[in-house]
């Protein structure tokens, strides 16, 4: 069926709505818009088979234009598919349901220490932090599916990772995401942190429990990108980034072993950050006792990585040789001495104006290119790592504790494919 917006509806304009489609087929039904069947990993409903008169419901649209044009088909079959009965398909409904733009935005004000005017450009005053989904145990390492339009994250103390869409649908995307071993009782974070997407679109994981770092191919297929440095296993990969040019660094401290730094099958003396180029692994940096997020600046001249480390709680700043290597790195910011407490730097993103967004003891705390605390954005819970999503890549999706948050920024998050897709500890 075609499907022409309407000017107006009630009397007010649908400019700029949310338009839903909803079919409701005794017993299975498969959705297309605009000759696009969008099926993922874990996904409840939408598209997807759904059946026995349950309702698919498809965002066709989160900004729709008056006179424009959509494509919709659904397909129906009886079931169970394995003996489908004789008989009629029926479709209960089929409605195009428009929700207006929400006059008043969603969330609370966000609470924002600003050290200087420079900050209301990065987030606006009465910026707004909203809640999008909670109950977990401890999530991390979000990643913005630009092509999908969806978010991943991992929950490590689960060993899951989960998919969360913009109506609001949070389904898991695969179980066992870091380690499927019987005694896998002794870890406390034995799934999934880091995750991120290869040029290619690959889903890339640190497994805690598996000690490696992997890659999922299109057909659901395990690719084990990285598990041993000089034939000794690694200690728990935590979070990583994918340079321009492909290559792949991520930090690999010790957090996810079972005794971390004490564990007796520890078989590495360092902890450190990688690279992997070309199919070979080298070690770029030992220099910190818990190498943890790590982000790109946005000509990749510099590499950031964040130390867990209560004794050394630093953000380090390494330069990058044109062949990728890194160079001695040097302190780009310190808290140690400021900030008391167990709790250190964990995820790290940058955005196109190379502003440095940590996340740290206070919140996600923004530092401007040279190093200089420009203000923290307090968050509800704990904050752990966040990702650059959405089609402009202005909202900033946190990962706190129990609960996944997002807010809308200023400027839009550097390195679609590389910063804005990776996580941490």
């Amino acid at each position: 069926m075609t499907v022409t917006i309407p000017d107006s509806i009630a009397g007010w304009s649908t400019r700029g709505s949310t338009v839903v489609f909803e079919v409701v087929v005794d017993d299975y039904a498969e959705v297309w818009v605009g000759g696009r069947l969008t099926p993922v990993l874990g996904q409840a409903g939408g598209q997807l088979i759904k059946g026995w008169n349950a309702p698919n419901r498809v965002v066709v649209t989160r900004a729709a234009q008056p006179g424009r044009t959509v494509q919709l088909a659904v397909f129906a079959a009886n079931g169970p598919l394995s003996d489908p009965p004789i008989n009629y398909v029926w479709i209960r409904s089929a409605t195009l349901d428009f929700h207006p733009t929400a006059s008043q935005p969603a969330g609370l004000e966000a609470t924002v220490v600003r050290h200087g005017p420079k900050m209301d450009a990065i987030v606006a005053p009465g910026t707004r932090i909203e809640k999008l989904a909670g109950g977990f145990e401890f999530v991390e390492g979000p990643v913005w599916n630009s092509e999908e339009g969806f978010l991943l994250f991992s929950d490590p103390n689960a060993n899951a990772i989960y998919r969360w869409t913009p109506d609001g649908q949070v389904s898991t995307w695969r179980t066992k995401s870091g380690y499927a071993g019987a005694d896998i009782g002794r870890y406390r974070q034995p799934g999934s942190n880091g995750l991120a997407l290869d040029p290619a679109g690959r889903v890339t994981i640190d497994q805690h429990g598996n000690r490696r770092v992997v890659r999922i191919e299109k057909n659901g297929l395990v690719t084990v990108l990285a598990d041993r440095f000089e034939n000794k296993r690694l200690n728990s990969p935590n979070d990583l980034v994918y340079r321009a040019d492909g290559s792949l660094y991520f930090t690999d401290p010790p957090f996810g072993l079972p005794k971390a730094f004490d564990d007796p099958n520890r078989e590495l003396p360092h902890a450190g950050v990688y690279r992997l180029a070309d199919g070979r692994l080298t070690l770029e940096a030992a220099d910190l006792r818990g190498p943890n997020g790590l982000a790109f600046s946005p000509d990749e001249r510099f590499l950031y990585v964040g130390n867990w480390d209560p004794a050394r709680k630093v953000i380090m700043r390494y330069p990058v040789r044109p062949d990728g290597t890194l160079e001695a790195g040097e302190v780009f910011f310190d808290i140690t001495h400021r900030v008391p407490g167990e709790e250190a730097w964990d995820g790290i993103k940058v955005d196109d104006q190379g502003h440095v967004f940590a996340a740290g003891p206070e919140g996600i705390y923004v530092l401007d290119p040279n190093g200089r605390h420009l203000g923290t954005i307090a968050t509800p819970e704990h904050v752990a790592n966040f990702a650059w999503g959405d089609s402009d890549r202005r909202t900033l999706y946190i990962t706190a504790s129990t609960g996944l948050y997002r807010i809308r920024l200023g400027f839009p998050g550097a390195g679609a494919g590389r910063n804005g897709m990776s996580a941490g500890r």
